[in-house]
């Protein structure tokens, strides 16, 4: 027994330098694995963000949100010290213990496929999601609010009644 400056105690099993215990590693039980301690949350703008990543990402998607909205976030683009585009235009979700349902509203390229587009950014926000969370995704509703048509870009000069 060594002496830990407490009479009459006994030393405890694996207490000792390695020499005492002759080089033994001594296992200490911790109760299973690290991943099952503690819980983890994800915020629903946290599942609204990767969302919102993902649908942009689609070849064929031109914008997100209604057009309200998207008139709101071309504002903000333009004011300096905004904060720029808002990711989760558009997006909107429900996030529980181990499921998601997103809602999207987007705005497709003229000429392209909507069906194809739509399918294609289900896929992708799906994907996205259970990739980056563990959720399960057990809906991704879609709402086609606007097609972009070019000409549309092109700022029209503005008129003065005289």
């Amino acid at each position: 027994m060594r002496d830990a400056g407490l009479p009459n105690r006994p030393e405890p099993p694996g207490a000792g330098s390695l020499g005492e215990r002759g080089g033994k590693s001594v296992e200490v039980p911790h109760g299973g694995d690290p991943g099952s301690r503690g819980r983890t949350t994800i915020a629903d703008g946290v599942v609204g963000k990767i969302a919102g990543m993902a649908a942009r990402d689609v070849p064929g998607v031109h914008s997100m949100g209604g057009g309200f909205a998207r008139g709101m976030g071309a504002m903000r683009e333009r004011m300096p010290g905004a904060g720029g585009k808002s990711v989760t235009s558009g997006v909107k979700v429900e996030v529980g213990e181990v499921q998601t349902a997103v809602d999207l509203e987007i705005a497709v390229e003229y000429g392209v496929s909507i069906i194809d587009v739509a399918s294609d950014v289900r896929e992708n926000v799906i994907a996205a999601i259970e990739r980056m969370t563990g959720l399960e995704v057990v809906e991704v509703n879609i709402a086609v609010g606007d097609v972009h048509v070019p000409d549309e870009d092109e700022e029209q000069p503005e008129r003065r009644l005289e």
